[in-house]
């Protein structure tokens, strides 16, 4: 059994109520159970954080490593363009991630088209809705699997 770390970034705890046209009107939390039930049938284990602040994702990437987390789920969320710090967390612990979005950036706003992530993940699914979720967690466990 592996565990997989789904990291959601700032705003991200108001899914259900913010933007709904862009977002959606599922909850983090519905979101999460569906990753988790999905990640549990498949014989793995999923830990979920969520945070608004830069230093709390980078202190539970660092802790990731020593737990020894197999694969790391993130939706930076606003961080996608800002963050260098968590980019270079992600790096430190040599953890493989997939980048998760809701939408796809690169039809919103020009300062959304850049992602300081993409280019060392894994995979990227944007999108795609909550299926952005699904379809990660499911690379994530054929990777675990192969």
């Amino acid at each position: 059994m592996a565990t997989i770390l789904l990291i959601n970034g700032p705003n991200l705890n108001l899914l259900g109520i913010r933007e709904t046209t862009i977002y959606g009107s599922l909850t983090l939390d519905n979101i999460t159970q569906q990753v988790s039930e999905l990640v549990t049938e498949q014989g793995h284990q999923l830990e979920s954080y969520q945070s608004n602040h830069e230093g709390g994702i980078i202190d539970r990437i660092h802790q990731a490593r020593e737990e020894g987390v197999a694969i790391i789920l993130i939706n930076p969320a606003g961080f996608t363009h800002t963050s260098v710090a968590i980019r270079d967390a992600l790096l430190a612990v040599s953890i493989p991630f997939i980048e998760i979005h809701l939408s796809d950036p690169k039809t919103r706003e020009k300062f959304r088209h850049v992602s300081y992530f993409s280019d060392i993940a894994v995979e990227v699914f944007s999108g795609q809705g909550p299926d952005s979720y699904i379809n990660a967690a499911k690379t994530a466990i054929k990777r675990l699997n192969h």
